[in-house]
């Protein structure tokens, strides 16, 4: 099919929030609806560590939160444009495949399954970090295999997780899931709670800015907001494609609140000693610490199927003569979490992990790829927007440098000196 540029052109550089002209296949989900799932995207396990990223930078880093989210709510939109400019369009790869070829799908699809891979090995840790902090006396010893409270929690919880990996039809689990909304609220709730109640208080007063914690920082809000992959699933389902904007400008909203709230919360409450999963820091024994960690505890263990399904799909994808035998999905999915396993068990650390994945993987696949698919898509490098989106391309480059290697520094010494 001929790509008639000058006619999406016109259609992409359209003013954001305005409805565009073209129709796209209808889908079935009301605004309602695809808020919900808009939100369920959104909260996720960043909600522990924005109290970390906030003391990682001080005070007036969060401000850097709604710089971060102002720019993923922007690029969101600049995937619906990229959309509504080619009916063709139904995932995020086939956007990097519009812009620039089979290389395009290449990378994108590397990005996400990448991301997906590694947010997924952070729910092990997570797991293992906030069980061994229930049960600290629990070990596995055997004449051959010694695991301290943590790796052991790490192995146990892939086991019991492995059996759900292994189901083709995950059409259960996705209901289960889809509590991640509530989970996130009951979380923020619990907390705020144990500060009021608990004989915490919020009396910590932090620092106001801490220059060599800003990458960090920058990395770990990104990381909240690292559903850009799923966007075009999202907009594609939506029965009124015009109502999309107003959606997504919702879903940023509400998960904007609640991430800064909790940071907030948990930096009151806790100070510099705030550790990458604030559920760490609370006291076992009272019934809101208990209802938050057990909270915490269930969300990941129902999303971590489905969010690893797409990576599954892809690996399998490899071997195209074997992956419909039942024996051999088995193989595939069992290697993938042993592999996870071992991952989590070298870099026991979620904080920085996760720090590493908003760096190199979240800012880029939801801030830098959706401004460089638009721009090679629509043509506009010099105009007023182009202009603003090239700057944003650059920004993002740079944080994705710093905090990369910044990530990088303290997983290798965190590893190697502390672990």
């Amino acid at each position: 099919m001929e790509y008639d540029s000058d006619a999406n052109r016109g259609l992409l550089l359209q003013p954001l929030l305005k409805t565009s002209e073209f129709e796209p296949k209808k889908g079935y989900a009301s605004s309602y609806m695809t808020f919900f799932n808009g939100m369920n995207l959104l909260s996720g396990v960043g909600i522990l560590s924005v109290p970390y990223a906030l003391a990682s930078g001080g005070w007036l880093s969060l401000l850097s939160i709604f710089l971060v989210a102002m720019a993923a709510f922007y690029t969101g939109l600049l995937i619906k444009r990229c959309m509504e400019g080619d009916s063709s369009i139904r995932t995020y790869p086939d956007i990097g495949e519009r812009a620039f070829g089979r290389i395009g799908r290449t990378i994108t699809s590397v990005f996400m399954c990448t991301e997906l891979y590694l947010v997924v090995t952070g729910f092990l840790i997570l797991e293992g970090d906030n069980l061994h902090n229930l049960f600290p006396d629990l070990k596995i010893e055997t004449s051959w295999l010694q695991l301290g409270g943590k790796e052991s929690f790490v192995l146990i919880t892939a086991l019991i997780i492995l059996p759900s990996v292994w189901l083709d039809d995950l059409s259960i689990l996705s209901y289960i899931s889809a509590t991640g909304v509530l989970a996130s609220v009951v979380i923020i709730v619990s907390i705020l709670s144990v500060g009021t109640f608990d004989g915490i208080g919020f009396h910590s007063k932090g620092d106001l800015f801490n220059w060599s914690g800003i990458p960090t920082a920058i990395s770990l809000y990104g990381f909240c907001y690292c559903a850009h992959p799923v966007f075009p699933t999202l907009y594609n389902s939506l029965e009124k494609k015009q109502q999309f904007s107003k959606v997504l400008l919702m879903c940023f909203l509400c998960s904007t609140i609640g991430y800064a709230s909790m940071a907030i919360i948990g930096y009151l409450m806790y100070g510099s000693k705030v550790e990458s999963q604030i559920t760490l820091n609370l006291p076992t024994d009272k019934l809101s610490s208990k209802i938050a960690i057990y909270t915490t505890l269930v969300n990941p263990l129902s999303k971590y199927a489905l969010m690893l399904e797409p990576v599954v799909n892809s690996t399998e994808s490899w071997f195209p003569n074997y992956h419909k035998k039942k024996y051999f999905k088995c193989f595939v999915r069992t290697g993938l979490v042993a592999s996870q396993v071992i991952v989590a068990l070298v870099v026991p650390l979620f904080g920085y992990l996760m720090s590493l994945v908003g760096a190199f993987l979240s800012i880029t696949a939801s801030i830098t790829l959706p401004c460089l698919c638009y721009l090679k898509i629509s043509g506009n490098y010099r105009r007023g927007e182009g202009v603003l989106v090239v700057g944003i391309i650059v920004l993002s480059i740079l944080i994705t440098i710093f905090g990369t290697y910044t990530s990088l520094v303290q997983i290798i010494h965190g590893t190697v000196v502390n672990y």
